[in-house]
């Protein structure tokens, strides 16, 4: 497996297809939840993605703090779904995390999680910052992590 790390600018057309099919297909398609998948936070965003054999299999979103939310975020975390527990996706945060905290050198992340994901984030030291909420059909809820010290 290969990791990439890229800014808007920096993928290739092929990479940037491969990203945004793979979000469609989950976050549109398979939730069948209608929601503008395309924004222009992509455009400031660290792209963090994973390949094998060229396939596209993981890929999340870092924001610069001020981006989206005050604090950095992390976004759009997904994995193909034929690896899906495989680890991947626990992978893929440990990963975001260190680039996130490297990069922008934040003592916190947020990010806005299906609730249904809660346990997932709190591996990671996220816990929930607000109630839960319909975003787009879907249960949401913000959870925040901050650095130990």
């Amino acid at each position: 497996m290969e990791w990439n790390l890229q800014k808007f600018n920096e993928m290739d057309v092929y990479q940037l297809y491969e990203i945004l099919k793979l979000r469609v297909d989950v976050f549109v398609v398979e939730q069948n939840c209608a929601y503008p998948e395309l924004d222009t936070y992509d455009y400031n965003s660290l792209h963090l993605f994973a390949c094998e054999e060229n396939e596209i299999i993981a890929y999340c979103r870092i924001l610069p703090p001020g981006e989206k939310y005050e604090e950095c975020s992390i976004g759009r975390v997904i994995v193909k779904e034929k690896f899906r527990g495989t680890g991947v996706a626990r992978q893929l945060m440990i990963k975001a995390l260190e680039e996130a905290e490297r990069t922008y050198q934040v003592e916190s992340i947020q990010l806005c999680a299906q609730s249904h994901l809660k346990n997932f984030y709190s591996f990671f030291n996220f816990h929930a910052s607000s109630d839960e909420f319909d975003e787009d059909g879907i249960t949401h809820v913000y959870m925040v992590r901050n650095k130990k010290v």
